[in-house]
């Protein structure tokens, strides 16, 4: 028998679960670029203000240490997580908590995995999407919003707790 996939159809989507990481409860307020301390505090079980004020510690450490474009920008703009963060400082930080990287795209292959319950393991994830990340845990998206587009969402890769 032969078929067509129809390219419209639906794809199975996380649950969502609106959760802030404890920002909020840490005492920061307003708009943030801190998806990576999010993610981070959620995936780990860590408090929200700990991993602030570690990578924090870990952006001044890198401006401090190295001479390239992204020391110069942490010198420029601060060294606080709620500018955004990058991967070459919080990668390890990361890793140092007992998670392990999980590349999904490779260059010239296209998207192979996408941000669905279908496509990605159980447990404690933080998943590297376009420009966020995004913690999974136990089948349930917990960030400020859903970024998964529909399940269409391209997933980078993914740390997970080994």
């Amino acid at each position: 028998m032969f078929s067509f996939l129809n390219p419209f159809r639906s794809h199975p989507s996380f649950r969502f679960h609106q959760n802030d990481g404890g920002r909020v409860a840490a005492g920061f307020k307003g708009g943030a670029g801190d998806c990576v301390v999010r993610s981070i505090a959620i995936a780990a079980n860590l408090p929200y203000i700990q991993v602030y004020e570690d990578l924090r510690e870990a952006n001044t450490r890198y401006a401090l240490e190295r001479d390239n474009k992204l020391s110069r920008l942490l010198n420029q703009r601060g060294s606080s997580p709620r500018n955004g963060n990058h991967r070459k400082v919080f990668h390890d930080y990361i890793l140092g908590h007992g998670f392990e990287w999980v590349p999904t795209m490779k260059v010239g292959m296209g998207c192979q995995v996408h941000l669905r319950p279908d496509e990605l393991p159980t447990g404690a994830l933080i998943v590297k999407v376009s420009k966020h990340l995004t913690a999974v845990v136990d089948g349930i998206i917990e960030d400020t919003h859903d970024p998964s587009r529909g399940g269409k969402r391209c997933v980078y890769g993914y740390y997970r707790k080994k």
